[in-house]
């Protein structure tokens, strides 16, 4: 029995697209990267739609990880995942706590906290699960590749 090789093109749009994840260390230039390697991935998936969107959702969950979710000495890990008809975004920290948007209805934001308050009003749906040790702050965004 004998095969033969198929060189004609692969049709991206049949093709599965691959998830992305990287670690960054708690420093203050990892979250431009993470926000340089969020574009970079949805470029190459050819997300248009609310990337704008997505890499702002990875911004603002990876400054909560520094800020609030990186022990010293350690870092998190971005993973960038398709889902359905969307991007789901999770940032992996060993850190304690569990965040939560800590505006109520006619508080005004003091100097920090708007981070959750923007994924919630940007990202399609958002949330807390857990992990050993840590836990995994995730958002997923629609962007209307798929029907």
């Amino acid at each position: 029995m004998t095969t033969e090789r198929d060189s004609r093109p692969v049709n991206k749009e049949t093709q599965p697209l691959s998830p992305r994840e990287r670690f960054y260390r708690r420093e203050r230039r990892s979250v431009p990267a993470a926000r340089a390697f969020a574009h970079e991935a949805l470029a190459e998936w050819g997300v248009r739609e609310r990337a704008d969107d997505v890499v702002l959702c990875v911004s603002e969950l990876a400054t909560n990880a520094l800020v609030h979710g990186v022990p010293p000495g350690r870092g998190f890990l971005l993973r960038l995942l398709p889902c359905g008809d969307g991007v789901r975004v999770e940032v992996h920290d060993s850190g304690d706590g569990v965040p939560a948007v800590p505006l109520t209805s006619g508080q005004e934001p003091g100097e920090g906290g708007r981070g959750l308050l923007l994924v919630s009003e940007l990202a399609d749906k958002w949330g807390v699960g857990e992990r050993e040790p840590g836990k995994i702050v995730w958002c997923e965004v629609g962007v209307g590749w798929r029907s």
